[in-house]
């Protein structure tokens, strides 16, 4: 692993409708870089669907990258997630027994995830633009936990069991959980702070 204060961590709460990246893919797209200016060679660890919001963390250290997207790790991902209809629990549990779902038209089996749905309406920040409504069909928000990271996972779960997506939040890491940020805001960290808000121990492995 590297030493410390060689690199630089920053901790992002990615605004929706910005590009996970530093260059658009087609004019007038917003990108990364017209949100903050990361220093040379600092590059998300991970992604975010430009549709999607919250919890990206930025880095150029390639050992940490490492920990976090390498699947062998499992390093939990948690998200918020609105979701059109009023699903309940027995709706939701072949998350937990891993659903079988189809990208670029094959099938894909994925590990078994967990969710909660809350009792309470999650406090987060106002989407801009707000969710579009329709007022005769109710929404609901999950929590789900995975442990991967398939292209548009969630959206893709969530749609094979009837309930398509209208808000995604990534809201934790591993142990660490994104709370007072809002969108757009970044916050710099040592790796010594990375480490112990992921619950890594002080080598990058996961604590038991």
């Amino acid at each position: 692993m590297s030493k410390p204060g060689r690199f630089h961590y920053f901790l992002m709460y990615k605004p929706y409708g910005v590009l996970c990246q530093f260059t658009p893919e087609v004019p007038g797209q917003t990108t990364l870089a017209d949100v903050y200016a990361f220093p040379k060679g600092v590059y998300p660890a991970g992604r975010l669907d430009q549709d999607s919001e919250g919890m990206l963390l930025l880095t150029d250290d390639p050992g940490l990258k490492t920990i976090l997207l390498d699947p062998a790790n499992r390093m939990a991902k948690s998200y918020a997630v609105q979701v059109e209809g009023s699903p309940a629990e027995a709706d939701l549990a072949p998350l937990t027994e891993g659903l079988t779902i189809r990208i670029k038209g094959k099938p894909v089996s994925l590990r078994p995830a967990f969710f909660r749905i809350p009792l309470h309406p999650l406090e987060l920040p106002e989407r801009i633009p707000p969710v579009r409504f329709r007022k005769q069909i109710p929404d609901t928000w999950v929590e789900i936990v995975l442990t991967e990271g398939k292209n548009r996972q969630v959206r893709r779960m969530m749609a094979a069991l009837g309930f398509p997506v209208l808000r995604l939040v990534r809201t934790g890491l591993g142990n660490w959980k994104m709370t007072d940020l809002v969108p757009g805001q970044v916050v710099s960290f040592n790796r010594e702070e990375v480490l112990e808000r992921l619950g890594l121990g002080p080598k990058g492995r996961l604590r038991d």
